[in-house]
């Protein structure tokens, strides 16, 4: 993980130094390179974002795994299908968390053997009090799904300089509102089901794109799946999918809609679906959501004329610094 990203500079490198550990930094990721610094340098665990795990399932494993004692994802969501074919490829257990820059990165993680590993969930609250709280701030009912919030002393206290942030951003008694949507089984893990800006909202029904993501990407032809909100003029918005085939498979649209529907309700089926050969990743930021909805030549209209708009606004007056929540990291 990079140095200037909270998830390297905190859990990768810092947290290690902190504990009486020791950190391997190798000048950039490779994944050529990954076993040899692994295996060379005695390192026995390692933490990355999901693109970083698919790109290593996806190379050659080395001749001999190695002893690794646990393996971290964060900064995104891990589906169940990755972090399956992680502990069986190298045989190490799968510890997905959840983490964000206000929280001084982890908030979050699934414990270490023998306690319960729940794919699909970042796990349970690590230093800090989890509770599901509605916009009103009121707690709600184990399952029912609201924005987590989060309490602790490793949590910021606010944002210099922007008291209106700061007032949205809290609750009465002291909770910070992450922005992501979720729930909590019996047990308190949390299960993320989305951005609560990410949610697609079709004619007022919330769709999750994360729990549409993991539904599809069981198929044994999809090598990735990611959906996307599309604006629409009768329902607000839609649903978009684009999808990555495994190599040597083929598949229509027809057929992809028909397993689809059977799996999730029907208002819940992607209106529109875009076979691509990879979906553009960052190795910092694991969600291209934004990105492929900006792809859409509404919403490439819709920022062109806001370019536009801007441009001729920074020739009179510097445009003020606008406040954007860091996303879970």
């Amino acid at each position: 993980m990079p140095l200037f990203h909270v998830h390297g500079l905190l859990a990768g490198f810092l947290a290690p130094l902190f504990s009486g550990g020791s950190v391997i930094v190798p000048l950039k990721f490779s994944a050529s390179e990954f076993w040899d610094n692994f295996v060379t340098h005695k390192a026995n665990w390692y933490t990355a974002v999901p693109t970083i795990h698919q790109i290593l399932l996806r190379n050659p494993p080395p001749t001999e795994i190695p002893k690794i004692r646990f393996i971290r994802s964060c900064s995104s969501p891990l589906s169940p299908k990755i972090f399956h074919e992680l502990e069986k490829a190298f045989n190490a257990p799968v510890l997905e968390a959840y983490a964000m820059t206000e929280g001084a990165h982890q908030m979050t993680s699934n414990p270490l053997p023998p306690a319960k590993r729940l794919p699909g969930s970042v796990g349970i609250g690590q230093g800090v009090e989890v509770k599901i709280l509605d916009k009103d701030g009121k707690e709600q009912l184990q399952g029912s799904e609201a924005e987590i919030c989060i309490r602790g002393e490793n949590v910021t206290k606010g944002y210099l300089n922007n008291p209106e942030a700061n007032k949205t951003s809290f609750t009465a008694d002291g909770f910070f509102r992450t922005g992501d949507q979720g729930k909590q089984d019996k047990d308190g893990y949390v299960i993320i089901t989305g951005r609560i800006k990410e949610l697609i909202n079709k004619g007022g029904e919330k769709i999750s794109p994360v729990e549409l993501d993991n539904i599809v990407a069981q198929h044994q032809a999809i090598a990735e799946a990611v959906h996307f909100a599309i604006d629409d003029d009768m329902y607000g918005q839609v649903v978009g999918l684009a999808v990555v085939l495994k190599d040597g498979q083929n598949m229509k649209e027809d057929e992809l809609r028909s397993y689809i529907a059977s799996k999730v309700a029907k208002f819940k089926v992607p209106s529109k679906v875009s076979f691509q050969a990879l979906v553009s990743h960052s190795l910092a930021n694991d969600d291209p959501r934004y990105s492929l909805r900006m792809s859409c030549p509404r919403q490439q209209r819709a920022r062109c004329r806001g370019e536009w708009w801007h441009r001729k606004c920074s020739k009179k007056t510097s445009p003020k610094p606008s406040y954007e929540r860091a996303q879970h990291r």
